[in-house]
């Protein structure tokens, strides 16, 4: 039943995707599901789905469409999370790594030929979007004057839209693909409860802790910011933007070991940091970041059986 509204919820929302986008919310989940089932039961001969999917994305979409390249993409995801499924499973913050060939794909979009045509077409889906909106509230009976200043608002939105989203699709992109792969591990989980496997390994958010190479793909990104080479700007947003949202939930993840490990219940944990990001989130978000990427050296939670030794 779970996976049944699973999968009704993201064909609702692919109803409401302009195609052929609109396939990936149910082909994105499902092959990720595969190959994660794949991996887990034949280990690197699971690979044979993501073939499978890369040579049926070729004969169908054809080489140059860019919205089926995530397909094959996110199913060498789901091989690498099945092939590390043995025992207790790999921690949270690795399998965040194993994003690692979604957000290669993320970052090399911006050189694809068809990339162009695409910032196009969702900034022209953007601005339909605010044409209705301004529509709707002229039909509403806004005053002329509020009506004159939400116009004047929405083409000046419009014209920084314009120069923003070539940098940041990418990422949006990239944040869509991992809720989509999110989907799929579910859907995978579903299936091997049905055929009676050994449960998926989960693991709580306090223990999320990215691999040290994640460091690395920060600073490959700030570098390619800071460099003079204005074609590679794209890119280096890519990488920085999502490698830094990745350290931003280290950084909660830390605070929310640090408070369990003191006897504060879960709720309460997750009530103030929800009133926090919501009072003060620009703040929030860079301190949580900087707790983040500080913990790759200090490693704060392995400071914690000592201060709990002190204690008693």
């Amino acid at each position: 039943m779970r996976s049944g509204l699973l999968l009704g919820l993201l064909a609702l929302l692919s109803a409401q995707t302009p195609t052929p986008w609109a396939l990936l919310w149910i082909a994105v989940p499902v092959v990720v599901a595969a190959s994660l089932l794949a991996g887990w039961r034949f280990g690197a001969r699971g690979v044979v789905v993501p073939i499978v999917a890369f040579v049926t994305v070729l004969i169908v979409a054809g080489p140059m469409a860019v919205w089926a390249w995530w397909i094959p993409v996110a199913s060498l995801t789901g091989l690498w999370m099945g092939l590390r499924e043995e025992g207790e499973g790999p921690p949270l913050g690795e399998r965040a790594g194993m994003l690692l060939p979604v957000l290669l794909l993320a970052a090399a979009l911006p050189w694809a030929m068809p990339y162009a045509s695409l910032v196009r077409h969702v900034d022209s889906q953007l601005l339909t979007g605010d044409t209705q909106f301004a529509q709707l509230t002229r039909q509403l009976g806004y005053a002329a004057d509020q009506q004159k200043l939400l116009e004047t608002t929405l083409a000046e939105q419009g014209k920084l839209r314009a120069q923003v989203l070539p940098q940041v699709l990418p990422s949006a992109i990239f944040v869509w693909m991992l809720v989509l792969v999110m989907a799929g591990r579910s859907l995978g989980t579903r299936a091997a409860q049905a055929m009676r496997w050994p449960p998926v390994s989960r693991a709580p958010v306090a223990r999320w802790r990215l691999p040290d190479g994640a460091l690395w793909v920060f600073l490959a990104g700030l570098a390619l910011l800071l460099a003079p080479l204005p074609a590679w700007s794209a890119t280096g947003w890519t990488l920085l933007l999502n490698v830094a949202l990745g350290f931003g939930v280290q950084g909660i993840a830390v605070v929310e070991s640090l408070a369990l490990a003191r006897g504060v219940p879960l709720t309460v944990v997750v009530i103030m940091l929800l009133f926090m990001s919501l009072m003060a989130l620009p703040a929030f978000a860079v301190a949580a970041f900087v707790v983040g990427i500080s913990d790759m050296w200090l490693d704060y939670r392995k400071l914690e059986p000592a201060v709990q030794a002190e204690d008693s």
